[in-house]
C-alpha cells in the first residue's frame, strides 16, 4: 500500500505541456510555456487528495484514492499545461525512449499542432555544443519547439517565455515498463501519452523547494516540482481538476474528502505535517492531517512526514 490517504494523484493527464505536470500510471500530457517556464496543471488525488494538471481529469485509484484524468488543455496563454491526452492527435515520429534517430540528432517532444503542449516527437539537430544536465539552456522558438541546445536525452525545461531560456533536464532511461533515473532524488514522470518523459528531482511540499513559478506537487510515489497553471483558482477549498490547479502547498484532495467540496473531481486542501508540527489543517477545522504514505514506505531524500488535510474515512 503506496499511500494511507485518498488523494488525488496525477496520473495520465489530457493536456499538452509547455511546462505542465501531470501524472499518471505511465503517462500524463503537459501544456508548455513551463518547459517554457509555464504553468501547468494535471489532474491527480490521493489519499482523498487530488492533484491535477490543467486538463481533464478523473478520479484515478490506488488504495490512496488516486485520480488520473483526460481531457485537453485550455490554450490562448502563456502557460504550460500536463494532461492526460487521449492518443488521437499524438505523432510519433521518433522513440524518445530509445532515441532512434540519425547521428547528430536526437529524439525530441514538441507541440505539432502550434499550440503549447507536447504531443508530438521528432528529430532535432544537436547543438554543435550542447549543454549538459543541469545547465542553462536556450530554446529556439518556444518551450514546446523541440529545438534547444541541450546534449542528447535531455532537453531545456522551465522555460522562461520571455528569454527562451531554462536549465537542461534529463530523460528517463529504461523503458516505459521499467523507467530508471540516474539521480536517486530524482524521479521518472511520464507525461503526454509517453511524449515527455523526464527525470525531475523530487521535492518536499512542507517546504515547496522548487524553483520560481514551480510548485511541488505530487506525483504517483512521489513529489516533483511541476509549473504552476495560472489559473485564478487554487486557495484552499477552490475545485480542482488538475493536480497543479492548486496553489503551492495545497493539493487537489478527493472530493468525498474535503470538507464543502462542490467540485466533480476534488478541492484544493493543504499538506501537512503528520507528525504534528503546524497548524496547516486549521482552513479545515473538521479534518486531519492524514500521512500521505504509511510507515516506512516513503521515498528517499525528505526530511519531513508528508501528510494531507482531509475528512477521516
Amino acid at each position: 500500500m503506496r499511500r494511507s490517504c485518498t488523494f488525488v494523484s496525477f496520473a495520465t493527464l489530457a493536456c499538452s505541456p509547455a511546462v505542465g505536470v501531470v501524472a499518471d500510471e505511465t503517462s500524463t500530457t503537459v501544456e508548455t510555456t513551463a518547459s517554457s517556464s509555464s504553468s501547468t496543471s494535471s489532474p491527480s488525488t490521493t489519499g482523498g487528495t487530488t492533484t491535477s494538471t490543467t486538463t481533464s481529469a478523473s478520479a484515478t485509484t490506488a488504495d490512496t484514492g488516486a485520480a488520473d484524468s483526460s481531457g485537453a488543455a485550455e490554450t490562448g496563454d502563456d502557460n504550460a499545461f500536463i494532461g492526460r491526452l487521449d492518443g488521437s492527435g499524438l505523432t510519433i515520429e521518433c522513440d524518445i525512449w530509445i532515441d532512434d534517430c540519425p547521428p547528430g540528432q536526437k529524439c525530441m517532444p514538441w507541440a505539432n499542432d502550434g499550440g503549447n503542449s507536447w504531443n508530438a516527437t521528432k528529430c532535432t539537430p544537436i547543438a554543435e555544443q550542447p549543454n549538459g544536465v543541469g545547465e542553462p539552456c536556450t530554446v529556439e522558438g518556444s518551450g514546446v519547439s523541440g529545438i534547444d541546445d541541450c546534449a542528447a536525452r535531455a532537453m531545456c525545461w522551465d522555460v522562461d517565455p520571455e528569454t527562451n531560456e531554462g536549465t537542461c533536464i534529463a530523460f528517463c532511461n529504461g523503458s516505459e515498463a521499467a523507467p530508471t533515473c540516474g539521480d536517486p532524488c530524482s524521479s521518472c514522470t511520464v507525461w503526454n501519452e509517453g511524449v515527455l518523459i523526464l527525470c525531475l528531482p523530487i521535492c518536499d511540499p512542507l517546504v515547496q523547494d522548487c524553483s520560481e513559478g514551480m510548485a511541488c506537487q505530487a506525483y504517483e510515489d512521489t513529489f516533483v516540482c511541476s509549473p504552476d497553471s495560472g489559473s485564478e483558482l487554487g486557495a484552499a477549498g477552490d475545485q480542482c481538476e488538475f493536480y497543479n490547479v492548486c496553489d503551492p502547498g495545497l493539493f487537489c484532495g478527493d472530493a468525498a474528502r474535503v470538507p464543502g467540496c462542490l467540485g466533480a473531481i476534488g478541492c484544493c486542501t493543504p499538506f501537512c505535517d503528520a507528525l504534528g508540527a503546524g497548524d496547516e489543517c486549521a482552513v479545515f477545522p473538521e479534518t486531519e492531517c492524514i500521512p500521505w504514505f504509511d510507515e516506512g514506505e516513503a521515498p528517499p531524500c525528505f526530511s519531513t512526514e508528508i501528510g494531507g488535510c482531509l475528512l477521516p474515512e
